[in-house]
C-alpha cells in the first residue's frame, strides 16, 4: 500500500511538469522550427542526462534492453516532441492540451499489451467515461481546430503512449531516471545531427520567451518529468498511475489561460470533478 502511494504521488508530480509542456512548446515554437525543437531539447536533456549517469556511475543497460529504449526514444524523446509541435502550428495550445485526456487509455492499452497488466473491468469503465468526458469538454470549447492539427495530436498521443509503458516496464529493472537518461543518450547521434542540419538562418528575431520555451521542454519535460513519471508508473502500476494524466489537460489549461492569456470556460471546472471522480474511480478498482 505504501509503495502504492508513493507510485501516485510521485506520478502525480510528473503530471505537474508534463503539464506545462505544450504551453511551452507554443511558446518555443514561434522563434523556432518544429523539427530543430524537437531536436534540441533531446539533445540538451541528452547531455544534462549523460552527465547525471556519470556522476552516479550507472551502469549501462544489457543489450537485451536496448530494443524497448529504441521504443521509449521514438515515442517520448522523437515522436510525442515532433508531432505535438507541428500539431500546434494548425490548433492552438487549449484544444490540443484537451487531446492529452486520452493519454490514460492509451497509456492502459499499451500497458495490457507490453507490461502485462490485467486491471478489473470497473477500470475501464472509468478510464472510458474520463476519456470520453475530456473528448467531450475539446467539443463543447470548439477553438480553431483542423483536421491535421487533430490527427497529428492523435497519433502524439499513441506515440506517448507507447513511450511511457514501454518505459515503465524498464524503469523496473533500470529504475525511472536511467530509463529516459539512457533512452537520450540512444537518440543523441541522430539528433545532434538534425540540430545541425536544421539550425536557425538568424538567432536575433528569437525572442526571450522561445528561449525559455526551449529551456522548459528541454529541461523539465523531457528530463526532471519523466524521473518522477516513470518511477510513479513502477511503483503504482502503468495502468493505474496512467489515469493521473486525466488530470493533465486541465492543469495544462490553467497554465495556459495564466501564461497565454487564453479564456478558461465555466465548463473546465465541471469537467475536472467529473475527471477527478473517473480518476478516483480508476484507482480503486484497477
Amino acid at each position: 500500500m505504501e509503495r502504492t502511494s508513493k507510485g501516485w504521488g510521485s506520478g502525480l508530480l510528473g503530471v505537474l511538469i508534463f503539464s506545462g509542456s505544450l504551453p511551452a512548446t507554443r511558446v518555443a515554437v514561434s522563434g523556432f522550427d518544429p523539427v530543430f525543437l524537437t531536436a534540441a531539447r533531446a539533445v540538451i536533456a541528452a547531455v544534462l542526462g549523460g552527465l547525471l549517469l556519470l556522476a552516479l556511475r550507472q551502469k549501462r543497460p544489457a543489450r537485451s534492453d536496448v530494443r524497448a529504449l529504441v521504443v521509449v526514444a521514438l515515442g517520448v524523446v522523437v515522436g510525442f516532441p515532433l508531432l505535438t509541435a507541428l500539431a500546434l502550428q494548425h490548433v492552438t495550445t487549449a484544444h490540443s492540451i484537451v487531446f492529452i485526456g486520452l493519454l490514460p487509455l492509451a497509456t492502459a492499452i499499451f500497458g495490457v499489451l507490453r507490461g502485462g497488466e490485467r486491471p478489473r473491468p470497473a477500470f475501464w469503465i472509468f478510464s472510458v467515461i474520463g476519456s470520453l468526458s475530456v473528448a467531450g469538454f475539446a467539443v463543447s470549447r470548439g477553438g480553431s481546430g483542423s483536421l491535421a492539427g487533430d490527427l497529428l495530436m492523435v497519433a502524439a498521443v499513441v506515440a506517448c503512449g507507447l513511450g511511457y509503458a514501454e518505459g515503465a516496464v524498464l524503469s523496473r529493472r533500470l529504475g525511472g531516471w536511467q530509463v529516459i537518461c539512457w533512452a537520450l543518450a540512444l537518440a543523441l547521434p541522430v539528433m545532434t545531427v538534425i540540430a545541425l542540419l536544421t539550425l536557425p538562418g538568424t538567432w536575433s528575431r528569437i525572442g526571450a520567451p522561445a528561449w525559455l520555451g526551449l529551456a522548459y521542454v528541454s529541461v523539465f519535460s523531457m528530463l526532471v518529468g519523466f524521473v518522477f513519471w516513470y518511477r510513479g508508473l513502477a511503483l503504482g502500476g502503468i495502468a493505474k498511475v496512467g489515469q493521473l494524466q486525466l488530470l493533465q489537460p486541465f492543469f495544462g489549461l490553467a497554465l495556459a489561460g495564466l501564461l497565454l492569456h487564453e479564456p478558461i470556460a465555466l465548463t473546465m471546472v465541471v469537467v475536472t470533478a467529473v475527471i477527478v471522480l473517473c480518476v478516483a474511480g480508476a484507482k480503486r478498482f484497477a
